[in-house]
């Protein structure tokens, strides 16, 4: 009898959570952006309309079958994925309180793109770091988890973080080991992304992985000169940047959410 109840409840569960996703529209989508200074778009001079979630969501409107996109900005500079953590005080449960004051349409499709692990790869500065890749999953983990415990119909779409220049050293260092531990996370958002698909298909996603290697090329006229403690460095994306950053993230958005 006891293994019934528990199997009951499993199904019970899984139903709700397909009739939750079922019901909502992927025309109609509400995206939440989380992130560092990079998302917030700090460096830019008007954030709320030219950092790279700005420009993502104006991108993704113009995409065929998208009727409406709305987007809320919770990037917070110089945080980390410990920052996240689903703690009763901590960032996420702010942005898990901002989010159903943005989200209160359940027919609307709620998506959230996160973009976490600059600061974590550094040598030395922001909370936690330097974050070991092993670490680095199971923070990214427990913060999708509670997403999709709080909102069991919605996406997590993983986009890599981007570039920065080896002598990168501003008030945390991060310089070229930190460059290195960055790309040892890669691996990581693929391999939570493979996890979840056998326990919640096609709920959490791969984003993009190509913005990297864009920002690598192009950081002259895509990044701002920042100077620092190695020189002059390549971090932030300016405007030009931030804009491509965000078709590069609404790419990604549009092509996991309607061609999965």
């Amino acid at each position: 009898m006891e293994e019934l109840k528990i199997l009951f409840t499993a199904v019970l569960a899984f139903l709700l959570t397909s009739s939750s996703y079922g019901q909502t529209d992927i025309r109609n989508l509400d995206i939440v952006y989380i992130g560092n200074s990079i998302t917030q778009g700090v460096q830019i001079d008007d954030p709320a309309e030219e950092a790279p979630p700005a420009f993502a969501t104006k991108y993704i409107r113009t995409l065929k079958g998208v009727e409406s996109a709305r987007f809320l900005n919770r990037g917070k500079s110089g945080y980390t994925t410990v920052n996240f953590l689903p703690t009763p005080d901590g960032e996420l449960s702010k942005a898990i309180s901002a989010v159903k004051e943005f989200h209160t349409d359940d027919s609307r499709h709620l998506v959230f793109s996160i973009m976490l692990g600059t600061n974590d790869s550094a040598e030395e500065g922001p909370r936690g770091s330097p974050l070991y890749p092993e670490e680095y999953h199971f923070n990214i983990k427990a913060i999708t988890d509670k997403l999709l415990s709080e909102f069991p119909g919605c996406n997590v779409v993983y986009q890599q973080p981007i570039w920065y220049s080896p002598n990168t050293y501003n008030r945390s260092r991060y310089l070229k080991a930190g460059l290195e531990r960055l790309q040892s996370y890669f691996p990581e958002l693929n391999s939570l992304v493979a996890e979840y698909s056998a326990t919640r298909p096609d709920q959490v996603l791969m984003g993009d992985t190509r913005a990297f290697d864009y920002f690598k090329e192009n950081h002259l006229t895509d990044q701002i000169p920042e100077q620092g403690n190695a020189g002059t460095f390549y971090l932030h994306p300016n405007k030009k940047g931030a804009e491509a950053l965000g078709k590069f993230w609404g790419n990604s958005i549009y092509e996991v959410l309607f061609k999965k």
